[in-house]
């Protein structure tokens, strides 16, 4: 039986997959203000601080499998410093919070969704 254990992982990322991958890099670099470290005609890959999000288009033998129309339960959680100043950022890229703030227990956040649909929560503490 083979050891499993922490040391067992090189690296651990997330990962979104979209049928407009070139609209998907281009809003993620306007949103982060950074370029991709990859950026192919497939592929993007972003290093942030405490995380790696890749973008990819899937092949067409798996397309269906990535088909979903929302984001379900995955959420990109994003902590900014100024929750105004990211809703202003987001809304000047054409993809305003579609609610309002909400007040939690952890200080407040906001939904907003990227050109695929998929959620961003920002959080201020």
């Amino acid at each position: 039986m083979t050891s499993f254990s922490r040391n067992s992982f090189q690296e651990v990322f997330v990962a979104l997959s979209s049928n407009q991958v070139t609209k998907q890099i281009s809003f993620y670099q306007n949103y982060f203000c950074i370029e991709p470290k990859v950026n192919a005609s497939t592929y993007g890959e972003f290093h942030l601080p405490g995380l790696k999000l890749a973008i990819f288009e899937p092949s067409s033998a798996h397309a269906a499998e990535f088909s979903q129309v929302s984001s379900g339960p995955m959420s990109l959680c994003v902590e900014v410093n100024d929750l105004e100043a990211a809703i202003a950022h987001l809304t000047s890229l054409g993809y305003p919070p579609p609610g309002d703030i909400i007040h939690a227990s952890h200080g407040k956040e906001i939904y907003a969704y990227d050109p695929d649909g998929n959620r961003l929560i920002l959080h201020q503490s």
